[in-house]
Formats: C-alpha cells, sequence, structure tokens
C-alpha cells in the first residue's frame, strides 16, 4: 500500500516535519505515479533496487511491492523516523547518509547488479548520476526521476538542443532515453516545473577506448564557447592536422560531435595537453 496525499500530509503532521526547499525535497503523492514509476523500471523478485532521496517511502513502497530487495538512502536524519516507520513491515533496508559522500562499496556489498530507481533531489540529480556512471559500475541500469530540463540533457543525442556535457558524459558510459514526464500536481509541495523520467542502461564498455581525462578535457573546451567553431573553442588544443586525421571538420560546432567523435579527436593530441576532473 503506497502513500496518499492525505497519508503524507498526516505522517508530515505528526513528526513536526516540513518539506526541505534547501535539500530539494517533493514527495510523490500519488499512488499511481510511483507505481507507473516502478513498472518501468522493470524490477522484481530477483533484483537489488536502489532508491536514493527516499523521503517519506512512498516510491520505496511501490518498488517493495514488486518484490525487489529495497535498498533506501537518506541524507535527511529528521524524515529517517518517519520514513523507517512507513517502510516496517516492507522489508526495505534503510541507510542513512549523503549520497554524494558515501562508500558504495560498503552500501551495495558484494552484489554484483543493482538498479538505481529514485526521485532525485532537482538540485543533486544531474552530479548525482554522473558520479554513479563514473564510480559505481555495479549499478546496471537508472530509472531516475528529475526537472525536465535535467532529463532532457541526460538523454539528449546529437543534434537535440538539450545535447552538451552531461549528455556526452552519459553516452560515453550508457544509453539513455526519456520514456515519460511527470507533472508538478503528483507532488508536495507543487513544484513549478515538469519532471521527466529517464532510463539509463549502462554499456558493457565505454563507447570509445580514449582516454577520458583528455577526451572530456576537450568537451568542456568545447562546450564552453559551444556557439563557436571548433577551431576556435579548441585552438591550442587541437591543430588542422589532429582534425584532419580524426575525420573531423574544424568548422564543426561542439554540438555537432558524438561521443565517438570526441573520443577519435582526443586520441589524436598528445597526453597532457589537456586534462582536468577527469571524466567531469
Amino acid at each position: 500500500m503506497t502513500l496518499s496525499r492525505t497519508r503524507v500530509v498526516a505522517l508530515l503532521e505528526a513528526h513536526g516535519l516540513a518539506p526541505s526547499r534547501a535539500l530539494g525535497q517533493n514527495f510523490v503523492v500519488d499512488p499511481n505515479t510511483v507505481r507507473r514509476v516502478a513498472r518501468l523500471a522493470r524490477v522484481g523478485p530477483d533484483d537489488h533496487v536502489l532508491e536514493i532521496g527516499a523521503g517519506l517511502g512512498s516510491l520505496t513502497l511501490a518498488l517493495a511491492e514488486t518484490g525487489a530487495q529495497v535498498t533506501a538512502v537518506e541524507a535527511d536524519r529528521h524524515l529517517l523516523p518517519a520514513l523507517r516507520e512507513v517502510v516496517a513491515d516492507a522489508g526495505v533496508r534503510v541507510v542513512e547518509g549523503d549520497a554524494l559522500q558515501l562508500d558504495w562499496t560498503e552500501v551495495l556489498g558484494a552484489t554484483d547488479e543493482w538498479v538505481l530507481v529514485a526521485n532525485l533531489p532537482y538540485n543533486l540529480a544531474t552530479p548525482l548520476v554522473l558520479d554513479l556512471l563514473d564510480g559505481v559500475p555495479t549499478i546496471a541500469r537508472m530509472l531516475v526521476m528529475v526537472q525536465r530540463e535535467a532529463g532532457e540533457r541526460l538523454a539528449a543525442d546529437v543534434g537535440h538542443p538539450a545535447y552538451g556535457i552531461p549528455s556526452v558524459k552519459v553516452r560515453y558510459w550508457a544509453t539513455a532515453r526519456l520514456v515519460g514526464k511527470v507533472g508538478p500536481d503528483v507532488f508536495l509541495p507543487r513544484p513549478r516545473v515538469e519532471s521527466a523520467l529517464v532510463e539509463i542502461t549502462r554499456r558493457p564498455a565505454p563507447a570509445t577506448d580514449a582516454d577520458p581525462v583528455r577526451l572530456f578535457g576537450l568537451v568542456r573546451a568545447g562546450f564552453g564557447q559551444r556557439r563557436k567553431m571548433l577551431r576556435r573553442s579548441l585552438a591550442g588544443l587541437v591543430d588542422a592536422d589532429a582534425f584532419a586525421t580524426a575525420d573531423i571538420r574544424p568548422e564543426a560546432r561542439a554540438e555537432e560531435l558524438t561521443v565517438e567523435d570526441w573520443g577519435r579527436l582526443s586520441s589524436t593530441i598528445g597526453q597532457g595537453q589537456v586534462g582536468g576532473e577527469g571524466a567531469r
């Protein structure tokens, strides 16, 4: 049994709580929505599911209903008593901690494949998804509910107006697609924007074997001046011979290059010419 709006309001009142704007808390209060998310996640009794930002447990209960083994992570210590009350009989493991700081090896243990299903706070959705793709290979699939604009950036491919650095990063590790939209009326409080459901499936290996430090150094440089042609935005990093070797037009702009194109281009330049925070 999932949580209705009336039950969520009652829980907040009983525990003296209010949604935190600073933490980006918008609780789902529509049972049909959380069951839809669980259905789109395609999880069941054989799956280990990680939920980040469990809140009051609306989605947690829907995931537990599928028979999956659910680990629910929540950073807000004030919500934890209410969350534990809600999932007490659902067989859910609750973990307290900031998802950007947790030791995922400890949390996920020896299980070799996880599915992330989460209603992510808008203020950390993109960096969290990218960090998990970078550092937690046991998360094989994700279905995340995020702000619609963030979802479009995560799922965008070449030619889409939202295509940018996060899009290339996701494409390096995974395939991604939008699988649904969620209106603001199913949340408490009601956000001012629509949400999107994004499915991300990790590739068996990265899309290119190019060095990720050089690759994403170029990506950052190119999208840092995305209106300029690459021969201008990458001046001092890539010369005419490198463009020719990689079969990339120097007149192209950053948004025209696939992750494979970026990989070829980065492989033509020397170690140390570009760098930065790995694939970030």
